[in-house]
């Protein structure tokens, strides 16, 4: 069975080799048909700590590693808003 990727914000990147990242998707209501926002936390493994808060980063299924971590970061997909700011003023 393939892993499953998904594609989130990093929230936090303060735990040595964590980082927490927020996954959001758009359902639709059972009974009203809106279209409702829904997002839930991973704690993925990022072996180097590179990935650093507000960057889009990919995560992958895997074996569990602790408790709570049972993803691992695949890539970082793009920069954190902040610092795309301060690349294009300096």
């Amino acid at each position: 069975m393939p892993k499953r990727i998904l594609t989130g914000t990093v929230v936090s990147d303060k735990n040595d080799k964590t980082v927490v990242v927020l996954v959001e998707r758009k359902v639709k209501h059972p009974l009203y048909g809106k279209i409702i926002r829904r997002s839930k936390k991973y704690h993925a493994h990022d072996e180097a700590n590179t990935a650093k808060a507000g960057e889009v980063v990919r995560i992958q299924e895997c074996a569990p590693i602790s408790k709570n971590k049972t993803w691992t970061l695949v890539e970082r997909v793009g920069a954190a808003p902040e610092a795309a700011a301060e690349l294009a003023e300096g």
